[in-house]
């Protein structure tokens, strides 16, 4: 448009300069001069050859004007489906690891409880002999951890591990890397370690306090359910999960963006327990007076959940917690029968494996089953 009206302009100056007369639609190609010469004798009119129109270039060169600049399209984060297959390779590579490292684990604490047992028995018989001190710290805490039940410390290295990562938002020259590493977005180049990452990632201190007490107050209820090994491995497993249900709901609908936080796996333990003791009491913590049952509750959240995710809300990852409810409800009801129970080869080939002969009895057996 700016050289469109550049050479508008240069036709008004050009006709005012000389006199002439702009030509219509049915005047000829000349243009008549209507001033005369200052002598008596008339001078044979000239015939003036129209300025050859010059190009919009042109005309912004020669006035100094630079060309207009379309401004840049922005690049719109792409949704293709075919970015969700790396994502989907290590959800299904992670929650097998998991589970398998879990089974080991196991095998390896049932091996060393008689050793274990010896040792406490011994460290009580010398804390009998030597004399007691008054305001031990050591001893304090020591009393204070075997006050807490198996689950409370399960769980205290869960929520200590949280507490560090919400530590770490707080450092700005860790910002790149929190915001790359500890968000989950089906946008980002990184998207596969955030999956498990951001399960541990908090910004809000109260989105973090309010997620850990949810997990204090079921992990004695999951763990005396599962034992700590094949909670850890629901745990962990679930939290890659949902976040692999948030990549794909967001890339369906287009409303990209990150994302972090321990509700998909909180989702995925509240829903175990839900399940498996419908008929239990629970309570809000600013109102104790009322009281609902379990499977009640469950019901509520999904629903919530649900609708949120068709509404289309954005405060909460609705995707995400729904995706855990349904992991957790799936795996009380089949996948502890599919998954847990089936782990016996796995075991026996770890066995043979730590004792260097093939055809030894198998060590798997014991606690952490439903």
């Amino acid at each position: 448009m700016m050289a469109w009206r550049s050479r508008a302009g240069s036709w008004a100056a050009w006709s005012g300069a000389t006199g002439a007369i702009l030509p219509h639609p049915g005047a000829h190609r000349g243009f008549l001069l209507h001033h005369q010469q200052r002598c008596g004798f008339r001078k044979v009119a000239k015939r003036v050859e129209p300025k050859k129109e010059a190009e919009p270039g042109e005309l912004v060169q020669k006035r100094g004007v630079a060309p207009p600049v379309e401004p840049p399209t922005p690049q719109l984060p792409e949704r293709s489906f075919r970015r969700l297959v790396k994502p989907l390779v290590f959800t299904v590579g992670f929650t097998g690891c998991s589970f398998g490292a879990a089974a080991i684990w196991q095998y390896e604490s049932l091996k060393s409880r008689v050793q274990s047992y010896f040792d406490e028995v011994r460290a009580d018989w010398l804390d009998k002999l030597r004399p007691q001190k008054h305001g031990d710290f050591r001893k304090q805490v020591n009393q204070w951890w075997n006050s807490l039940s198996e689950g409370q410390r399960t769980v205290t290295g869960i929520i200590a591990s949280n507490a560090l990562v919400f530590c770490c938002w707080r450092i700005p020259y860790l910002q790149r890397t929190m915001v790359r590493y500890f968000t989950s977005n089906p946008a980002s180049k990184t998207l596969c370690w955030p999956m498990l990452l951001s399960t541990f990632s908090h910004y809000s201190l109260f989105h973090m306090a309010a997620n850990m007490y949810v997990l204090w107050s079921f992990s004695s209820s999951i763990v005396n359910m599962m034992g700590r090994e094949q909670f850890l491995a629901m745990y962990l497993s679930a939290g890659v999960i949902s976040t692999f249900v948030s990549y794909v709901c967001k890339t369906a609908t287009g409303r990209l963006g990150p994302s972090l936080g321990a509700s998909g796996a909180i989702m995925t333990v509240l829903a175990a327990v839900c399940t498996k003791m419908p008929e239990a009491k629970l309570a809000i913590i600013f109102l104790p007076m009322y009281t609902f049952t379990a499977g009640n509750a469950l019901k509520t959240i999904v629903a919530l959940d649900t609708a949120g995710l068709i509404m289309g809300w954005r405060f909460f990852d609705h995707a995400a917690h729904l995706g855990g409810a349904l992991f957790g409800i799936w795996y009380v009801l089949y996948g502890h029968e599919l998954i847990w129970k089936n782990r016996e080869p796995l075991v026996k080939i770890w066995h043979n494996f730590r004792t260097r002969g093939p055809g030894s009895s198998s060590g798997s057996g014991g606690d952490g089953s439903i």
